[in-house]
């Protein structure tokens, strides 16, 4: 119950127990198709290029900066928490000139704040965390398209700890390029990246493009005899020879993540047969469940909760309490997982997810009553059932 990974939904895992194909084989591409209608439906967008990066999110994150980017570049990236400073990091090594704007951690910023960031910098690719679970909120993006669209900036996303728990509109919001993993609330385990390009990206990424030695034509009126003098500079997160891998060509680049694919498939297929909006509502449900027992425990909430995900909340830990103790015995004795924290936050905080699989009612009440236990047993003064008796007023209220 921390904020990822997760417990994989057992469908997932079965899916994920399924023999081997080879990665040319007609059942293999079909599954490859099927994944990226499916994923069209998970990110609300009617992109061509929308497939998967074999590796956890941290891989598609650098596939999609190292195939936008040249060096030099300028990027701006809002810095709300830990994985906004990883954006810096990729984007840094990808040789850009990468400008950062930041707010206090817990908080958020205003649209006229990223704009007028825009308007100094100038640059050719905005970067932003939609959820970042360090902090447990995350950034409206609704009004950043339009933003970016008028100043002739790119727009780019990282939705790992959103996409599925929490309303996101990739076409409709104006984004260029989104990118997430499967071990929140997708249900998944780690190890797969989600991504959708727009046309817009997708042309950006072309004008790169560089077709291996081994796999070039030798005519020289073959788009795939062309080499770029500013070819992309990761051979594995290239995504122009991605998307030929995953398109109509097949151009063979790596070999398929097989196993991971049957998973990811898998995780998409259960949102839509639940329906995405309904998968949201759900997180949203015990979400909140999760928020109201954690105040009814008397403890004080982290950050903006105007702005707080649906999937993962942060509390402080009560004076005088060892964070580190109490996640032991919770893990230890009840076999119940809750997170610390990074950066400003580490050792001051617990976050603690209702996410995938794990955002039902049975979860959120036994982890409220496991913490209450252990809680007690550590000295804090607690009113007796009070996180599950105010998780419990939210149930009755929803049904």
């Amino acid at each position: 119950m921390g904020p990822g990974p997760i417990n994989a939904d057992p469908r997932v895992l079965r899916a994920m127990s399924a023999q081997l194909v080879g990665q040319y084989d007609p059942s293999m591409t079909a599954y490859m198709t099927e994944t990226q209608e499916l994923y069209r439906g998970v990110f609300r967008t009617a992109n061509e290029a929308t497939l998967l990066v074999d590796g956890t999110s941290r891989a598609g994150i650098e596939a999609a900066l190292v195939s936008l980017l040249s060096p030099g570049d300028r990027v701006l990236v809002p810095v709300f928490g830990r994985f906004g400073h990883l954006l810096v990091e990729i984007a840094e090594r990808c040789g850009a000139e990468v400008h950062t704007i930041e707010t206090e951690w817990g908080t958020v910023f205003t649209p006229e704040q990223i704009e007028a960031a825009i308007l100094e910098v100038r640059p050719t690719l905005l970067a932003v965390v939609h959820g970042d679970t360090s902090t447990t909120v995350a950034q409206p993006l609704d009004e950043l398209g339009a933003i970016c669209r008028a100043h002739d900036v790119l727009f780019y996303t990282d939705v790992t700890a959103s996409i599925g728990g929490n309303r996101f509109e990739t076409d409709a919001w104006g984004l260029d390029a989104v990118t997430g993993g499967l071990q929140k609330c997708l249900g998944g385990p780690s190890g797969s990246a989600p991504i959708t390009l727009s046309p817009r990206a997708v042309a950006v990424i072309e004008s790169r493009k560089s077709i291996e030695a081994g796999l070039r034509s030798l005519d020289p009126g073959d788009a795939d005899s062309e080499v770029r003098a500013e070819r992309i500079r990761s051979n594995y997160f290239d995504l122009a020879m991605i998307l030929d891998y995953w398109g109509p060509k097949r151009l063979n680049h790596h070999t398929e993540a097989t196993t991971m694919l049957y998973g990811a498939r898998e995780c998409a297929r259960i949102i839509l047969e639940e329906g995405l909006y309904e998968t949201i509502a759900r997180h949203a449900l015990h979400g909140s469940a999760m928020l109201a027992g954690l105040t009814g425990l008397g403890l004080t909430i982290f950050g903006d909760l105007a702005h707080k995900m649906t999937n993962v909340v942060a509390v402080y830990i009560p004076d005088g309490v060892n964070g580190d103790a109490v996640r032991a015995e919770l893990l230890n004795d009840y076999g119940i997982e809750i997170g610390t924290s990074f950066g400003p936050l580490h050792g001051k905080v617990w976050r603690i997810g209702t996410m995938g699989y794990n955002a039902r009612k049975d979860t959120v009440l036994t982890t409220l009553a496991a913490l209450e236990a252990v809680l007690r047993r550590a000295g804090v003064t607690l009113t007796a059932g009070g996180g599950t008796g105010a998780a419990q007023d939210v149930y009755s209220d929803a049904a």
